[in-house]
């Protein structure tokens, strides 16, 4: 299949290659019963040599950058409670963690979480963290630009590897919350 976005080989419906993903990824697929079906979300292999975002444009197609968005986790504290959250924004964009999350949180101070929370939490690979398979108990803070794409290049829980999904389908995920604003620029 070709893929809808960027330069890629082949693009497979998620549910055609659980293996390829990492365990809460491929539970995520399994269970999928948002509008948008689960033969929508596609993975498409990638050389994790070029990972970076710029580097990763270069060689899988320019019109990605736009087309691009980060999930990264973030810990809200408040007293002595700590709230892990994912927040997904587009590539061209920051997480305004200090504004915008901190308020959607309820927290009176947020910051990105120690990689090694984020991992293990998640269990995703760092550089990989996608909103597909992320613990239910946590919320997820969508920017409305991503869920206003037809479709988003993502992480796929894995540093090689991405998934290409509508949207729209982010917006139904488990916790999820579209924030306008949730991204600001660089």
């Amino acid at each position: 299949m070709r893929a809808p976005i960027g330069d890629f080989d082949t693009a497979t419906p998620a549910p055609d290659c659980l293996a390829d993903l990492v365990a809460p990824v491929a539970d995520a697929v399994r269970g999928w019963s948002a509008s948008v079906p689960a033969e929508q979300i596609l993975y498409v292999e990638t050389d994790d040599r070029w990972a970076d975002t710029a580097v990763f444009v270069e060689h899988y197609g320019r019109d990605l950058l736009e087309r691009s968005a980060n999930c990264v986790v973030v810990a809200g504290k408040r007293g002595g409670e700590t709230t892990l959250a994912a927040c997904l924004v587009l590539s061209t964009t920051r997480v305004d963690v200090n504004g915008v999350v901190r308020r959607q949180l309820g927290a009176r101070k947020a910051s990105f979480a120690p990689m090694d929370t984020a991992v293990g939490e998640s269990g995703m690979e760092y550089g990989g963290i996608t909103p597909i398979g992320l613990p239910a108990a946590w919320p997820l803070l969508v920017d409305a630009a991503v869920v206003d794409l037809p479709w988003v290049l993502v992480g796929s829980g894995r540093r090689r590897g991405k998934l290409l999904v509508p949207g729209k389908a982010f917006a139904e995920l488990a916790g999820a919350v579209v924030v306008e604003g949730l991204g600001v620029a660089g």
